[in-house]
């Protein structure tokens, strides 16, 4: 029996229906450990393609494949019991149409157990939402800021400087509302345009780099632990993890150099032969 089989994971209904009610946590997660950490506090992980810059060190998603997703999908999985995990799509793997997405969501889904997958707003994202959604495969959307979309933009640029920008985000997050997202993530979108999509769709928003109107909040863990020296604009840090790391590897590394690690209560001893 599972470790997790006594633990009610939060579902696809509960979580939907929190639009307009109590706030939804989220979280990435990329490692079993991690995922175990978060769990308790977080009704949401997402394992986001962001794995690329966090943790492979990639200049951006765009290189993510879908291999890397299902490994980091499948560790997720092995360490949250009650969140809803979800499974970024990368770049590449759902463009073409939906019968190409489905393939790959329907492989991302056996392999990793996951509970939903998540599609970045592009061309005909309406038509593909609908064609997994009516065959059983829960989609979250995401507007607003798209990482996948980062060399075609110029870069990690916020959304909502123009009125067709604006107008673009809010008919792309209605089509996927229509279409049967049960959430959406809207990213790097100036504060009243955000506000505006929560109340266009019926389905929760979960904000990052948004407003606090959204119905939930994502943030990239490793950014609020502040691990990483820069921290974007939208980040609260909570702890400095890259001070606390870095005052620790000193302290080993001087107690090597001087000899005293390990010191006898370090080290195995067995007595002496009989």
């Amino acid at each position: 029996m599972s470790k997790h089989a006594d633990t009610a994971r939060v579902t696809i209904p509960a979580l939907r229906a929190r639009k307009g009610g109590d706030k939804i946590v989220c979280l990435t997660a990329y490692t079993a450990p991690m995922a175990a950490l978060l769990d308790p506090h977080a009704d949401l992980l997402l394992v986001g393609d962001s794995v690329g810059m966090v943790v492979h060190g990639l200049p951006n998603t765009v290189g993510v494949t879908l291999d890397m997703m299902i490994l980091h999908g499948q560790a997720v999985m092995r360490g949250a019991a009650r969140a809803l995990v979800v499974v970024d799509m990368p770049f590449g793997s759902y463009e073409a149409g939906p019968a190409t997405a489905y393939a790959a969501a329907v492989r991302v889904m056996q392999a990793t157990g996951c509970q939903a997958i998540k599609l970045e707003a592009c061309a005909g994202i309406g038509e593909t939402t609908a064609f997994l959604t009516e065959r059983g495969i829960p989609v979250m959307g995401h507007v607003g800021l798209r990482p996948q979309a980062s060399l075609v933009e110029g870069g990690f640029r916020a959304k909502g400087r123009t009125e067709a920008e604006r107008a673009r985000v809010i008919e792309e997050a209605r089509s996927m509302d229509a279409a049967g997202a049960f959430a959406i993530v809207v990213e790097g979108v100036a504060g009243d345009l955000a506000s505006e999509v929560t109340q266009a769709v019926a389905v929760p928003t979960i904000g990052i780099g948004a407003s606090p109107e959204c119905d939930g909040q994502i943030l990239v863990t490793d950014d609020m632990l502040g691990l990483f020296e820069r921290t974007p604009r939208f980040v609260r840090r909570y702890a400095d993890l890259r001070g606390t790391i870095t005052a620790a590897v000193a302290a080993y590394a001087a107690d090597v150099r001087a000899g005293s690690f390990p010191a006898a209560a370090e080290q195995y001893s067995f007595g002496p032969k009989r």
